[in-house]
């Protein structure tokens, strides 16, 4: 009953799922054309720091278990600002700006990694920024749905209808995140342990 209450009005989860997914895509474009929007001095300044970024990642100046807690806490950081804005109810619209702003980052990386490497920038961008993002993206649009179907139950349901119970659905929407926090340990853990390897397979490259 309440699984019906919170698909029905919604028209189920597959459109959702359809409108996060452009979103997204709709944010990577607008921050691949971001990188041809800043001035000449910025694109430098930035390509240095993605030059050093590289070289530093390839010689291994920070240790892969580091890496690994810091990619796993800015991924922890993100889906637990998602968790909340669900079960705020009032803060749900913000999740979509969260969707459209990592999709602006990720775009961004890649439009600059492409500036600055030119055509070998898609290698790179396929081998270092992809992979981790294949489970990244879908982690993170899962959750989005997640939090707005929450949001969206406890705003219909029991605050304009006062029926339904909140403790299922917010049980629910609380062990989607803490099973989507695992999968991210994984990207966290291709990123620390795996795309230092790929970086250094490609010292002419970079």
């Amino acid at each position: 009953m309440i699984r019906g209450a919170m698909d029905r009005p919604l028209g189920g989860k597959l459109n959702l799922y359809l409108f996060v997914g452009v979103l997204i895509a709709v944010g990577a474009v607008f921050g691949a054309l971001v990188v041809n929007a800043l001035s000449l001095e910025q694109q430098q300044s930035l390509s240095d720091e993605l030059g050093a970024y590289l070289g530093g990642t390839s010689a291994g100046a920070e240790a892969p278990i580091d890496v690994f807690r810091d990619r796993l806490f800015f991924h922890l950081k993100w889906l637990g600002l998602i968790w909340f804005l669900g079960i705020s109810v009032v803060g749900s619209p913000f999740v979509l700006a969260l969707d459209f702003l990592k999709g602006v980052l990720i775009g961004f990386a890649v439009g600059l990694t492409v500036r600055h490497l030119a055509w070998k920038g898609v290698a790179v961008s396929l081998a270092v920024v992809a992979p981790q993002n294949l489970v990244v993206i879908p982690a993170l649009a899962i959750a989005s749905v997640s939090a707005i179907r929450f949001a969206y139950y406890v705003g219909r349901e029991r605050l304009f209808l006062g029926r339904g119970r909140l403790l299922p659905p917010l049980a629910s929407h609380t062990g989607t995140s803490a099973a989507l926090f695992l999968v991210l340990g994984i990207a966290a853990m291709w990123e620390a342990f795996v795309v230092p390897h790929i970086i250094s397979s490609l010292p002419d490259w970079l």
